[in-house]
């Protein structure tokens, strides 16, 4: 089956300034994507060439196996987009604003607008400028579901909502992508990628360095310990006195410590045996402290 969105050597720069490099990527039809990475690491270049809004310096973009750019009018209408910062025509009421974008795809959602607004609690009445920012992502989430497109991208779908509406959100998505509909989702919540998402693929510096399912990632090996040491002690002596690799995310308070550890246990076992350890606890640590282990 052929890939929904396609990335093959994808380099953008801006003269000196890097964009992203040598992206390699594929997503399947069906598919729930996550997208991570700080500010700055290159996911909205990557958005905006997928989207054929940009061109790429160097490599191949297809989406639904066509040219976002060369064949843009029947691939944008399979595609739903929700950018991360409105760009509405603020003196226009939220209907009016919302059937003209249709009319510029030239897609049909007329009903779907009235169902989606009354989904999210909407007063499609009123005019764009008086709406809070929660209300205006709600404008943006109706304009990119409204064709009931066949590929979402979303970027930071869930900044300003509350969290009834989050909740809302993705049960929506989840219905949406139960029925085939395949969702790239970029996003600084983790905790959301973790509970949504299929594969995730993390940028960094515009390259992408991991690219794995979810539940792979947690399986990886990589332990955060606990101790509680019988003294206070410096993170210096400490890593001094353990001689060991492997050791980051360092957090000292005192006498107690924690961090992670991607070595071989018994060793860890054997070190921490010179050590005054008056309590010991090893457990799995969350997907942001994987990736926060990935960024260093």
């Amino acid at each position: 089956m052929a890939a929904v969105i396609y990335l093959e050597n994808l380099t953008k720069s801006y003269g000196r300034e890097r964009g992203v490099v040598d992206l390699n990527l594929e997503i399947q039809p069906g598919e729930v994507f996550g997208f991570i990475g700080p500010n700055g690491a290159g996911k909205s270049t990557t958005i905006r060439t997928i989207l054929g809004l940009i061109f790429p310096s160097q490599g191949m973009v297809r989406v639904f196996g066509q040219d976002p750019i060369g064949r843009a009018e029947s691939v944008k209408g399979r595609l739903g987009y929700m950018p991360s910062n409105d760009g509405f025509y603020r003196g226009m009421k939220v209907v009016d604003f919302l059937t003209l974008m249709l009319r510029m795809q030239n897609v049909k959602g007329e009903g779907r607008i009235r169902e989606l607004s009354d989904y999210f609690e909407l007063d499609s009445k009123r005019k764009i400028e008086d709406l809070s920012q929660g209300n205006r992502k709600k404008v943006n989430l109706v304009q990119a579901l409204a064709h009931e497109p066949d590929l979402l991208i979303l970027d930071e779908p869930t900044n300003g909502l509350d969290p009834l509406m989050r909740s809302r959100l993705f049960q929506l998505l989840h219905d949406e992508n139960q029925k085939g509909r395949t969702i790239f989702f970029s996003s600084h919540t983790l905790s959301e990628v973790q509970s949504f998402c299929h594969r995730v693929g993390v940028i960094k510096n515009g390259r992408l360095i991991e690219i794995q399912p979810v539940k792979e990632i947690r399986k990886r090996r990589l332990k955060k310990i606990h101790l509680q040491l019988a003294k206070a002690v410096s993170e210096e002596a400490f890593l001094k006195a353990l001689g060991l690799g492997g050791v980051s995310e360092v957090n000292v308070k005192a006498d107690e410590l924690s961090f992670l550890f991607s070595g071989e246990m018994n060793s860890l076992l054997k070190a921490l045996n010179n050590q005054d350890v008056k309590d010991l606890s090893i457990e799995d640590p969350s997907l942001e402290e994987i990736f926060l282990h990935l960024y260093q």
